[in-house]
């Protein structure tokens, strides 16, 4: 894993919020639709600090290429050689961070595909400042919406929340599958403690609720804003594949109830 540092022109000065927003992107051929989103996350800056760390998931497209360069945005990219998955690019980010983050920073994770809203950052920090330690951007609370998705994408989204939440035993969610969120960083130093290379196992989309599922063990406090999904801007076509998917999910399910509690307190 190797880390490329720009730090872009810094923005006008302005009031910004305590502690940065370290914003992990895992991103594989995203050449499209990286550029727009950084430029969002741009705009944020402007009363937010922001650390954008892009994690290039062995593109062929030039997506590393494409994260520099961007005014007022302090941007970081992580490089894999080859394809690793989701779950490793989110593992890569997260190990990023938690080398360089202070006490009092968030981890923001979201995806490259422009399909999330930055402007969300500040709902996502007024509730960890409120006193949650993970929030989730959720699709399936008043206000949330996903009518831009596929219907596929939104019939696994809708199936997975519906099992996670009859099987699982985390109060406060609704939207298990969100790869939209937000973790005090105390919380993830805590966990990659314990878990270290095995905080994040899963290589594909389950890798998000198998984060959850070990952070459980902290005993987060857990709350959740409403998304409104904007698929219409995403670029290409999705890197979801259902069946394979579903297949994750349910092997994660069963690992859960075999797998014995930490052996202490978290």
């Amino acid at each position: 894993m190797a880390v490329d540092e720009r730090e872009a022109p810094s923005a006008p000065a302005t009031i910004r919020t305590r502690g940065r927003a370290h914003v992990v992107l895992p991103a594989y051929n995203e050449a499209e639709s990286l550029p727009p989103l950084l430029r969002r996350l741009a705009d944020v800056a402007r009363t937010e600090e922001i650390t954008a760390w892009v994690v290039d998931d062995g593109s062929s497209d030039g997506t590393a290429e494409c994260a520099h360069d961007v005014a007022g945005l302090d941007v970081k990219v992580v490089r894999h050689p080859v394809n690793l998955g989701l779950g490793q690019a989110v593992q890569s980010g997260l190990r990023a961070v938690l080398e360089v983050a202070d006490a009092d920073d968030l981890v923001v994770v979201m995806d490259a595909d422009d399909t999330h809203d930055p402007a969300l950052i500040t709902a996502l920090r007024r509730e960890v400042e409120a006193g949650a330690d993970v929030v989730i951007c959720s699709r399936f609370v008043d206000g949330g919406d996903d009518a831009t998705a596929p219907a596929f994408r939104r019939l696994l989204s809708r199936g997975a929340a519906v099992l996670f939440r009859r099987v699982l035993d985390v109060a406060g969610v609704r939207d298990f599958t969100s790869g939209f969120r937000a973790y005090r960083v105390s919380l993830l130093a805590r966990a990659a403690e314990h878990w270290g290379e095995r905080l994040v196992e899963e290589r594909g989309f389950a890798c998000m609720v198998e984060l959850l599922l070990k952070l459980r063990h902290c005993r987060p406090v857990i709350a959740e804003v409403p998304l409104t999904l904007r698929y219409d801007r995403k670029q290409g076509p999705s890197k979801l594949k259902l069946r394979r998917t579903i297949a994750q999910y349910l092997k994660l399910l069963v690992r859960d109830r075999l797998a014995p509690a930490p052996y202490r307190p978290l």
